[in-house]
């Protein structure tokens, strides 16, 4: 069977590269994308082709020996499936969140890239979770099942410029920036975890964590997972990173424009020029730490909030418009960024294991 890759971002590309790895004798013929738009023409040397355009190409022969992984965001799936049935080609299967969080954990053993948590042995000692799921009244209604761990806490993002409420605890109670939730989307619920629950810095327990989650992304931990953290001296567990190509600062230029850009490099020069120098090298590689998703130990969660946050504020300050005048999340996205370039920095200073993100549609 020829198979393809549907999709041309993180999930394809890491798909694709696990694949390569692991079953070397599956050869990828090409990606496919519904439109081309800002796709690249080719990702590690394979085509990136339009569907309709593609299967114009096909008889009905070959279309039959044809097999398609659909490796994009879940929600999209369906309307993909409908297209690729038009068009006849009818092999397809869905490499959903879980699917491709799998696979990845696989690949990260295989070539001790990015150690997997599901590697590690389970421990005796249960560590205390305080994971929060940010949610807003804006969210899209979620049709799938999902049975909530206890250890997750729902809280309203952007809570004091609404309302309307949607969970019971807000993150614009105690020390906050609420009202900032326009720029910085989840990160106001992460500001609100470190002020009101991180600080005063106190006696650490060193069997507790804090993280971040979304209504609709969620960090996937099972029970054991839960013992494996005290006993393995697991400081941090992140999604695994996505893969672009050529690297990740060509991604962020799809959603950064150059000024403000700028303003965050002006801001890391200023603020933490230590990790300014890394910065390049950082952006010159290939991984991207998405969503803001993470679960820390509490003393290293305050850590890197103590980082992240003047970083944050400094580039609101020399943004062009600065952050109050504007309501478009670019500070969120940067968060991403950051997120990347601390991690990558500390991957070995920290014990840093990763885990699947379950996306809910």
């Amino acid at each position: 069977m020829n198979l393809i890759i549907y999709g041309a971002q993180g999930m394809a590309l890491g798909a694709y590269e696990a694949i390569r790895s692991i079953y070397p004798q599956r050869e990828v013929s090409c990606f496919l994308v519904t439109q081309r738009g800002t796709n690249a023409e080719a990702l590690s040397g394979i085509p990136v082709l339009e569907l309709e355009t593609f299967a114009h190409t096909l008889s009905d022969a070959e279309k039959s020996n044809v097999e398609i992984l659909i490796a994009t965001p879940e929600n999209v799936m369906p309307e993909i499936e409908m297209a690729l049935d038009r068009h006849g080609l009818h092999c397809h299967v869905r490499l959903t969140s879980s699917r491709w969080a799998k696979l990845m954990s696989f690949y990260n053993v295989c070539c001790k890239a990015f150690l997997p948590l599901a590697a590690l042995p389970v421990g005796f000692h249960k560590a205390e979770i305080h994971m929060f799921m940010a949610k807003s009244y804006k969210d899209w209604q979620i049709a799938a099942e999902y049975r909530m761990p206890e250890w997750i806490t729902p809280i309203q993002v952007g809570a004091a410029l609404c309302e309307e409420r949607v969970a019971d605890v807000l993150d614009c109670d105690g020390d906050n920036i609420s009202k900032k939730n326009g720029n910085y989307s989840e990160l106001t619920a992460l500001y609100w975890i470190w002020k009101n629950l991180l600080l005063p810095k106190g006696e650490t327990d060193q069997n507790e964590y804090f993280g971040l989650v979304h209504y609709r992304r969620i960090l996937e931990l099972t029970r054991d997972d839960v013992l494996k953290l005290t006993d393995n001296n697991v400081d941090v567990v992140l999604p695994y990173p996505m893969m672009y190509r050529p690297d990740i600062e060509a991604h962020h230029e799809r959603y950064l424009a150059e000024v403000d850009w700028e303003a965050l490099v002006s801001a890391i020069e200023e603020l933490q020029p230590e990790y300014a120098v890394k910065l390049r090298e950082v952006l010159k590689q290939q991984y991207l730490y998405n969503y803001n998703i993470m679960l820390a130990r509490k003393e290293v969660l305050e850590e890197y909030c103590k980082w992240l946050f003047p970083i944050l504020e400094r580039t609101e300050e020399l943004s062009v418009p600065r952050g109050e005048e504007r309501q478009d999340r670019y500070i969120g996205y940067m968060g991403e960024t950051l997120a990347t370039l601390y991690f990558m920095v500390n991957r070995d200073r920290l014990n840093i294991t990763h885990s699947g993100c379950r996306f809910l549609t």
